[in-house]
């Protein structure tokens, strides 16, 4: 899995770390039991304080996605999403497609540009796997 880091973008460092390791979850790359690398190597790497990959890491474990251990460190873990999930899900994702539609996209090219991104996380997923 590799990480980019753009210490010039408006989004918080430990938000872009989040995203990326949550789209590399939905790709395939992590799958389940696949380990993280450690907070304080992946701070080093990219010359950022440790604290911030450790809240991009808490993040991940409040939502689920990565189980924490003192042995083991960052996995990834099954996700079953709990019942307030879609509801949440469901606001971002209508302030993204407000967004789109603000900036006057027409439907059909919001609705093409979600099923192409949906279809790329299918296309990732080993076979035999619903």
């Amino acid at each position: 899995m590799i990480l980019n880091v753009d210490l010039a973008s408006e989004v918080p460092i430990y938000q872009q770390l989040r995203d990326q390791i949550v789209e590399a979850i939905a790709d395939g790359v992590l799958a389940e039991g696949s380990p993280l690398p450690a907070t304080r190597t992946l701070a080093a790497d990219f010359g950022i304080n440790f604290h911030t990959v450790n809240k991009a890491y808490d993040l991940l474990r409040q939502e689920g996605l990565i189980r924490l251990n003192r042995k083991s460190g960052a996995v990834v873990t099954q996700t079953v999403a709990d019942p307030p999930f879609p509801a949440e899900w469901t606001a971002r994702a209508r302030t993204l497609l407000a967004e789109a539609v603000a900036r006057g996209l027409p439907a059909d090219e919001v609705l093409t540009i979600c099923r192409s991104i949906l279809d790329s996380f299918d296309a990732r997923k080993p076979e035999g796997t619903p």
